[in-house]
């Protein structure tokens, strides 16, 4: 496996198979702020939209690769206020039905956290369905759960559903 992050020119380059991943994803039932059916069409430009955001410095992606395939993705949402500069909020984790048991997200993540805290970010945060196999994940990797939102955000279904927040410290490495 192999996790890269993209720049603006390299998401546009791997929108097709954002794309398909998204699409993936909202089909199986993943609450990551899509409705079903998502089209390709709208997922294509959903993650083109993504690349401004890339190359204004405001949105950081990775992605991975297994096989030559991309079956998953990650991204932090970076501020762009002086006073919260060393927090990021991690968003839309994804992998492909296809790739899902195959340490896929466990290894997006540990990227994503390991690269954050090399950048001096000391604070993560994200929201996650509740009961999801995604909150699992983020207990696991060791986040700490805050607490729950009840009807916070529509599954792809419609059906309203309760969110649960996590946060998790970093410490940056040891310059040498």
């Amino acid at each position: 496996m192999t996790v890269s992050r993209l720049t603006a020119a390299g998401l546009h380059d791997v929108a097709d198979e954002l794309a398909d991943l998204l699409t993936d994803t909202v089909d199986g039932g993943a609450s990551i702020g899509f409705l079903a059916p998502l089209g390709r069409a709208a997922a294509l430009a959903w993650w083109q939209e993504r690349a401004d955001a890339v190359a204004a410095g405001h949105h950081a992606v990775w992605v991975a690769h297994v096989g030559g395939r991309l079956l998953g993705t990650i991204a932090l949402a970076l501020p762009d206020k002086p006073n919260s500069r060393h927090r990021a909020e991690l968003v839309k984790l994804m992998v492909h039905r296809n790739g899902r048991g195959q340490g896929v997200a466990r290894t997006l993540l540990a990227t994503v956290e390991t690269e954050a805290a090399a950048a001096g970010i000391t604070l993560l945060h994200l929201d996650t369905e509740t009961g999801s196999p995604a909150e699992s994940l983020y207990v696991s990797a060791g986040w700490t759960r805050v607490g729950a939102i009840p009807d916070y955000a529509a599954a792809p279904s419609g059906e309203l559903r309760p969110t649960t927040i996590f946060y998790k410290r970093l410490v940056p490495p040891v310059r040498r």
